[in-house]
């Protein structure tokens, strides 16, 4: 004898029978409708037509918490029926940020050999560290001073790839290497981590109680708060990089002065270490990006970076958030950042499992493309998994 359970488990089931029967013969209609779609030149996507369909269905129900699943449920539905419309149809791809990516794919170029390689930062910084790990001890690398002056050089030609800080585990995202990504058109085309571990350094023979002013870049400061917060009297100075700082007090000579950064960078400058790993937190990374003026796709590639922004109504973000859900796609960074000049509107920039000459990859991209008031692909590269 069934108990109370197994009886709403086995209504479930028949309803479920239904609602499969249901929605396969839903997919054959909206398989004849992709048909007809292409018969006639119709894009696939009616953005406005599926925002009625929602909205009629929604109303079917006076409950406001029903009313946003049945809202998601149809979401998910519409998705499915788009992607497999997009198998019939082949649409113009006259969408810019589309086409933009298919010829930047077309134009792509193989990774170079012994390669130029510029980095934001004085020599010893955790940047230096990390173009050792993308291109190999000895890699012909310099550093600028300014993140701006990284993207310039590779303008002009002075570099062949930079390697740049883009977010932190313990402070999140380098604000302005993403305002720069947004501006120049480069693409991402390799990742790496690096392990922070800050140290407290000075010149020999300075002690704690000598030590006035700490000097380090303001990511270093704000990593080492806690530790910081322990000397109340010592003034905090933010300079362009940890290595940088390190440089300074070794040139000045200042025994009041102390500067927060790596081992690597002490043992450049000279400088002895009064603590280690004062950073608050123990697990703390950077992740640094290869960038390149030319789109490179490289073997192992398995993550997908861009950027769009969004019409300003109600329900865009939801909407484009949608199709990654749908096609399966890991949704793996979202980050937002204002775009000057234009009160409360913002550039998003997203990062998600995948590879551009995928098969299915195709309708993905020329749907982000007709969802967004503009697009770009920022790269294709292989996620650091060290």
């Amino acid at each position: 004898m069934m108990n109370e359970l197994e009886i709403y488990r086995q209504k479930i089931d028949e309803i479920d029978r239904s609602l499969v029967k249901l929605f396969l013969q839903r997919m054959e209609i909206t398989g004849a409708v992709g048909e007809y779609k292409q018969r006639s030149g119709i894009p696939v996507l009616d953005a406005r037509r599926e925002k009625a369909v929602i909205a009629g269905k929604t109303a079917l129900t006076e409950d406001p918490v029903r009313r946003a699943e049945i809202a998601a449920l149809y979401e998910t539905i519409m998705g499915i029926s788009r992607r497999q419309q997009r198998r019939l149809v082949r649409e113009s791809g006259g969408e810019p940020g589309y086409a933009a990516c298919r010829t930047a794919m077309e134009r792509a170029r193989m990774p170079l050999d012994h390669p130029r390689v510029i980095y934001q930062g004085e020599p010893g910084c955790y940047s230096e560290e990390a173009v050792e790990g993308l291109f190999g001890e000895g890699a012909d690398s310099r550093g600028l001073p300014w993140f701006e002056d990284v993207f310039l050089a590779l303008k002009e030609g002075q570099a062949d790839y930079a390697v740049l800080p883009v977010e932190n585990s313990s402070t999140g995202s380098i604000r302005q290497v993403y305002d720069l990504l947004a501006q120049y058109e480069y693409y991402m085309v390799g990742e790496w981590q690096v392990k922070v571990e800050h140290c407290l350094t000075a010149l020999s023979g300075v002690g704690l109680e000598d030590i006035r002013t700490v000097y380090s870049h303001e990511q270093g400061l704000m990593q080492c708060e806690k530790f910081l917060d322990g000397h109340r009297n010592w003034t905090r100075t933010p300079t362009l990089d940890t290595a940088g700082s390190a440089r300074q007090v070794a040139r000045t000579g200042d025994r009041t002065a102390a500067a927060i950064c790596s081992r690597r960078a002490a043992r450049r400058y000279g400088l002895e270490i009064l603590a280690e790993g004062i950073n608050y937190n123990s697990a703390n990374h950077t992740r640094f990006v290869a960038v390149s003026p030319v789109m490179e796709l490289r073997e192992g590639r398995d993550k997908i970076g861009a950027c769009f922004r969004l019409p300003h109504q109600s329900g865009s973000l939801h909407e484009i958030l949608t199709v990654f859900s749908v096609q399966g796609l890991n949704l793996v960074k979202l980050e937002s950042r204002p775009i000057p000049g234009r009160g409360w509107e913002y550039l998003f920039f997203v990062e998600f499992t995948g590879d551009l000459t995928a098969p299915d990859m195709d309708g993905v991209l020329r749907e982000l493309s007709q969802l967004s008031s503009e697009f770009r692909i920022l790269g294709n590269f292989k996620g650091f998994a060290g």
